[in-house]
């Protein structure tokens, strides 16, 4: 059970810190007025934000990504643009763990980030 207990902290924590990146990165498109960009590279289990800022996934997740593919300037990379306006290219990062699942959904139109667990209806 303390295994258990300790894989879904890391399952929160990998979400709640991709999902703060993501929102610091459309804050800099703001700020900066141009575009700026998440790239993701689920196989790697690692990130890369604005400003230099990466990290990395614990390896016992399982990482996928959805998104515009045209988006991405190497194999097996993910990557969320989000624009001046606040606006992306839409997204969604799945992190998951046995049946355990943790969402990462950016809105196209809005840029918006929402994250949280997700449990199939």
């Amino acid at each position: 059970g303390m295994s258990r207990g300790f894989a879904g902290m890391q399952l929160r924590s990998a979400g709640k810190d991709i999902a703060n990146q993501l929102r610091m990165v459309r804050a800099q498109a703001i700020a900066r007025g141009e575009p700026q960009r998440f790239v993701i590279e689920p196989a790697q289990h690692r990130w890369q934000g604005a400003s230099q800022r990466h990290g990395e996934v614990p390896a016992k997740l399982k990482v996928q990504f959805e998104g515009a593919a045209q988006l991405a300037t190497a194999p097996g990379q993910g990557v969320i643009e989000f624009h001046p306006d606040g606006g992306s290219s839409g997204g969604r990062i799945r992190l998951q763990l046995d049946s355990a699942e943790w969402r990462i959904d950016v809105g196209w139109l809005t840029g918006e980030v929402r994250s949280g667990p997700w449990r199939a209806q």
